[in-house]
This record gives structure tokens, C-alpha cells and sequence, in this order.
């Protein structure tokens, strides 16, 4: 037999192919070791799987919490910048980023449905089957242990009566041989012995029986019931062993099925990133911040000399401190209020008349009269006010503040370059234009309804639509409106980017036709824009327009700046009439407030009242200098 065994030990190392109930029929305990420690392997597995399902969606968790962080909010001030080809490419890396985390939850949701929540299951029933099957073998166990047990007792016995038996015997012969001993002591003896191998013979019966039942059961055990109930713990133990190969399987297969979106996020991400165009973006910098506007020409010539012509008077010295003053209230200009930047850009550029050669009535009758020429334009004026870079710069603070202080927000955009104000134009035209398209497709709408219910009176009443569509009509023929508006303006704009582009180029031509001989031109009234980057298309009538327009709000904010102090008094010698824009007219022998003397032009600067004042010819009155002297 155990030849047997050896032959059938080395047969199941070759075929891999062994009986738990043939080679480990004496294993009972060390099997149930065996098999516990699988169960504890296998909720040990399943623990592992299940914390990986919670690393899982904790990350994706956190992958989409980064993806949603970065994600562009509505109406965020940021979405301008997604104008640019980098950051559309990191909107996709980041809706990618959300399809990848998907992925991860899936893995998340697979494992813990598919392997831990199976497993678990399994490893109850497990639990379940394992103990019936050890049941049955320790039942197994305890039968041929008591079959052991009754065998051990009748051979113990028979031995026991065996020995008696043997006694009886020798006590028999012994009385028999003795001729003391009567007849009846030996028949007494002799079936004494007679009973005790009677018994003896007995117990060996029932020892041979159950010795035959012991061997029987033995085999039985050993041969049947042990190999029986092994074979199904084996089988057990496999179908374990084969359940964890499987949830590994499932593990693996579980990621597997996600690389390919997962790589289709990768490749996505990829995708995005190739698609990034550097010369697109420096394009779209060009789109989003060009003005339109052409460079600045070559500075003039300034020529200065010419008061140094100037006979020095007599009261050079007054002169002077005036011409300080003067200089240092123009560095100031912007801060004065608008009547004195109005009186200071119209002052006269012409000589002043002569004073009359008698103070005859007739002479003062028909006598001095200011030169009757054409009044300049206060756009001339201003441009020629700003023939310097200083004075130009001070005019630009001045309209920054005013748009600044006025707000830039109309409605045609022209406070912004011609560019941008043509892209918004078109931007606010689109929008138009799709809001007339849905009012005409809710006026059609409306309309098909209105059939139908003419055709069908029972499912409504017509006349209900009409409301609707008078609305309709009224808001389509407002909409029209403004679209006729904005395209008008939009036109407007692109003639004139038409015609700039064609001057700049004709500029060029001329610049490299003349072989480095720049001509002096002064570009000045086209470039217009102000360090805030507001706008002005004409000079003339943009500036004369903010001027009248917001005035009340121009003279709130300087308000509080103090008038120009009188430096003495001035008696008219003659009538004058002040006809051109920044003189004051005056009647002989008035009396008037001196503010600034003659700078030798010719011209005193004079005040009535505090809303009255301009300027004189010097030859018309008498001055009275007096630093005492105060305002009327």
C-alpha cells in the first residue's frame, strides 16, 4: 500500500494532477490551517482592492477639483484671454483632464462592483462551505475513533478472559492431580474452567467481530470517506485559488479597458498642445491692441530767436516776472477753469489796431476798430496752441482726465482707436443681427400659429397672437434701426481706416522717394490718442464739442481754483469793440482790473468781473500797476 502511495505521489508531481484524499489522508489538521489561511488571503486581497477603488476616486476627485479650478468662469474678465491659441489649448487640456478623471472613477466604480463586493460574498459562502466540509471529516474522525475504541475494549477483554480462562485451567489441573481433593472439588474445578474458556472464547468472538468492523470502517475512512471529503476541501481550495487568478484578471482587464480613452485624453492633450500657433498669438496681439493710428511725423522747427528782436521797454522787468508767471501758469494750464483755457487758447494772433491820432468825437466815432478778419476756428487754435510736445502732452492729460472724470462709454465707440472701434461695431452689429433673426423666427412662428388656429378656431383664438406680433414687429423695427445705425457708423470707420491706409502709404512712398530727406510735416492731429486710450476722429469738432457738451461738469471739477490775481488798474482811453474771440470790449474811460501786462504783442490782459475777462489793446488804456489792488 504504500508502495502505492509513493507510485501515486510522484505521478501527481508529473501530471500536476493530485488528490488531497490520497496523498495528504493523514493532513486533516494542517488542511484546516491550509484552508484558513486562504480565506484570510483572500479578504486580505479584497481589502487591497478596495482601498485602491478608494485611491481611485479620491484622485479623481482631486484631478477634477484641478480641472474645475482652472476652468474659465462666466462672464470672468479672464475670458478675453482665451482669444489665444495657448490658452484655448489649456481650456482642452483641462475638459481633457475632466474626461481622464471620468476614467479614473470608472476604475473606481469597476473594482469596487466586480472584484470587492464579489469577493466579499464569496468569501461568506466560502466560510460557510469550509466548515461543512470539516464537519463532516471531524464526524468522519470521531467514528473510527470509537470503532478504534470498541476494538481496543473486546481485544482488552478477550485478553482479560483469556487470561482467566488460563488460570481456571491450571487450578484444574492442579485439584485434579491432588488425591486429596474429593471428586466434587475437581467436577467443581473442572467446569470452572469449562465457563472461563467458554467466556474467553467469546471475547475472541467479539473481538475477531469487531476487529472485522474496525478494519472495514478503517478502509472505509481512509479509502472513501476521507479521500470524499478532501476532494471537495481541494476543490474548494482551487475554486478559491481560481476565484482570486480571476479578480486579478478583472484588476488588470478593469485599467485596460480605459487606456484607450485614457489615451484618447493623452492624445487630445497632445493635440491641444500642437495646436498652439506663436506667429497666430502675436497676430491676435496685433487684432486685439492695434489703434490704427499712424506714427507721429518729424517735430518742426521751433524758432525762439525772434524775441531776442524784441526792443527791450520799459518795464522789462514787469515783463519778465509776468513772462515767469505765464510760464509756470501754462505748465498748469489743464487745472484752470474753462473760461480761462478758453480766453488763454482764443487770445488774438493779430496785431492790435493803432490808437486813434484825435479824441475827437467823430475820431472815437469811426475811429479805432479791432481788424475785422475771419474769426480762426478754437480747433485752429488749439492745434496751433499745441505746436509743442509739452503743450501737446498737457492737452492729452487734460483729455485723459476729462475722459477719466466724463466716462468713455459711447454708444458709437468713438473714444476708442479706430481698430478696436471697428471691431466692437462689428461685434455689436453681429449681436444685432442675431437678435433680429430671432425675432423674425418667433414672428414666423407666431404667424404659422395664427394659421392654424384660423383653420382651426377650436384649438385657439387668432386675435390672442396679435399683441404678440405688434410687439414683435415694433422690437424688429427698433432693432433694424439700430442695425442701420451701427452699420452706418462701421462704414464710416472703415472709410476712413481705408483712406489712412492709403495716406500711409503714399507717406512712405514720398519718405523713400526723397532719399532721406524727410519733409517737416506735422502729424499731430492724427495722433490723437491719450494715455488712457481714448479717442478723438476730428480734432475740430471732437474738441469743441467736449468743451460745450461738458462744460457744467468741466467747470465743477476746477471750481475751486483760484482766479488769476490782478497786478493793477487800467483806464480806457479810447472805446474798443472786442470782435475777435478772446478780447473784451470796453468803453472809454471804464475802469478795469490788469491780470497780465503786455508780453509785447501789443495785447493787456484784462478782468471786469469774474466772469468777464480778455484782453486790450495796450495803446487803448492807461495803466495803474498796484500788487495791492483786488478783484471787483
Amino acid at each position: 500500500m504504500h508502495s502505492n502511495r509513493g507510485l501515486s505521489r510522484r505521478n501527481c508531481l508529473e501530471t500536476m494532477s493530485c488528490s488531497w484524499g490520497t496523498e495528504l489522508w493523514d493532513q486533516f489538521d494542517n488542511l484546516e490551517k491550509h484552508t484558513q489561511w486562504g480565506i484570510e488571503f483572500l479578504e486580505r486581497y479584497t481589502k487591497f482592492v478596495k482601498e485602491r477603488s478608494e485611491i481611485e476616486l479620491s484622485y479623481a476627485k482631486q484631478i477634477r477639483n484641478l480641472s474645475k479650478k482652472y476652468q474659465l468662469k462666466k462672464n470672468s474678465k479672464d475670458e478675453e484671454e482665451y482669444k489665444y491659441t495657448s490658452c484655448r489649448a489649456f481650456l482642452i487640456t483641462l475638459n481633457e483632464l475632466n474626461d481622464y478623471a471620468g476614467q479614473h472613477e470608472v476604475i473606481a466604480e469597476n473594482l469596487s462592483s466586480q472584484i470587492t463586493a464579489e469577493l466579499t460574498r464569496y468569501t461568506q459562502e466560502l466560510k460557510a462551505e469550509r466548515k461543512s466540509h470539516f464537519h463532516d471529516g471531524r464526524r468522519a474522525q470521531q467514528h473510527i475513533e470509537n470503532s478504534w475504541k470498541q476494538l481496543e475494549s473486546s481485544k482488552r477483554r478477550f485478553e482479560r478472559d483469556c487470561k482467566e480462562a488460563d488460570r481456571a485451567q491450571h487450578y484444574f489441573d492442579k485439584v485434579d492431580a491432588d488425591i486429596n481433593v474429593t471428586k466434587a472439588d475437581v467436577e467443581k474445578a473442572k467446569q470452572q474452567a469449562q465457563l472461563r474458556h467458554q467466556v474467553a472464547e467469546d471475547s475472541k468472538n467479539e473481538y475477531l467481530t469487531y476487529l472485522q468492523k474496525f478494519n472495514k470502517d478503517q478502509h472505509e475512512h481512509y479509502y472513501t470517506l476521507i479521500p470524499h471529503i478532501f476532494q471537495r476541501i481541494q476543490e474548494m481550495e482551487e475554486r478559491r485559488v481560481g476565484r482570486v487568478r480571476e479578480s486579478m484578471r478583472v484588476y488588470t482587464e478593469v485599467e485596460r479597458k480605459v487606456l484607450p480613452i485614457v489615451s484618447k485624453c493623452l492624445d487630445g492633450m497632445t493635440k491641444a498642445a500642437e495646436s498652439i500657433e506663436p506667429k497666430m498669438d502675436s497676430k491676435q496681439v496685433v487684432e486685439s491692441y492695434k489703434s490704427g493710428f499712424e506714427p507721429p511725423g518729424d517735430v518742426e522747427f521751433e524758432d525762439y530767436s525772434v524775441s531776442m528782436k524784441r526792443a527791450v521797454s520799459e518795464s522789462s522787468f514787469l515783463n519778465a516776472r509776468g513772462e515767469s508767471r505765464r510760464r509756470s501758469r501754462s505748465k498748469l494750464w489743464p487745472l484752470l477753469k474753462r473760461n480761462k483755457l478758453m480766453s488763454l487758447l482764443a487770445s488774438p494772433r493779430q496785431p492790435p489796431p493803432p490808437p486813434p491820432t484825435s479824441p475827437s468825437p467823430d475820431g472815437l466815432l469811426n475811429g479805432p476798430q479791432s481788424p475785422q478778419q475771419p474769426k480762426e476756428p478754437l480747433s485752429q487754435r488749439l492745434n496751433d496752441f499745441m505746436s509743442t510736445k509739452h503743450k501737446m502732452h498737457c492737452l492729452r492729460s487734460l483729455k485723459r482726465g476729462l475722459s477719466l472724470k466724463l466716462g468713455t462709454g459711447q454708444e458709437d465707440y468713438s473714444h476708442l482707436p479706430p481698430e478696436q472701434r471697428r471691431k466692437k461695431l462689428q461685434a455689436k452689429l453681429n449681436d444685432i443681427n442675431k437678435d433680429i433673426q430671432k425675432e423674425m423666427d418667433q414672428r414666423d412662428a407666431l404667424t404659422k400659429m395664427k394659421d392654424v388656429y384660423i383653420k382651426n378656431p377650436h384649438l385657439g383664438d387668432p386675435d390672442s397672437i396679435d399683441p404678440r406680433l405688434e410687439e414683435i414687429t415694433q422690437s424688429l423695427e427698433k432693432l433694424q434701426l439700430e442695425a442701420h445705425k451701427f452699420e452706418g457708423w462701421l462704414t464710416e470707420v472703415e472709410r476712413k481706416l481705408l483712406e489712412k491706409g492709403s495716406e500711409s502709404q503714399r507717406r512712405q512712398s514720398n519718405h523713400f522717394d526723397s532719399q532721406g530727406n524727410t519733409p517737416l510735416t506735422n502729424n499731430y492731429g492724427q495722433n490723437r490718442e491719450s494715455p488712457d486710450g481714448s479717442y478723438t476722429e476730428d480734432p475740430s469738432t471732437e474738441t469743441t464739442m467736449q468743451f460745450k457738451s461738458r462744460s457744467t461738469e468741466f467747470d465743477d471739477e476746477f471750481d475751486d481754483e483760484e482766479p488769476l490775481p490782478t497786478i493793477g488798474t487800467c483806464k480806457a482811453l479810447y472805446p474798443f469793440e472786442g470782435q475777435n474771440e478772446g478780447t473784451i470790449s470796453m468803453a472809454e474811460g471804464e475802469m478795469l482790473y490788469v491780470i497780465e501786462e503786455d508780453k509785447g504783442d501789443g495785447w493787456t490782459r484784462v478782468r471786469r468781473n469774474e466772469d468777464e475777462e480778455g484782453y486790450v489793446p495796450t495803446s487803448y488804456i492807461k495803466l495803474f500797476l498796484d500788487t495791492n489792488a483786488k478783484d471787483p
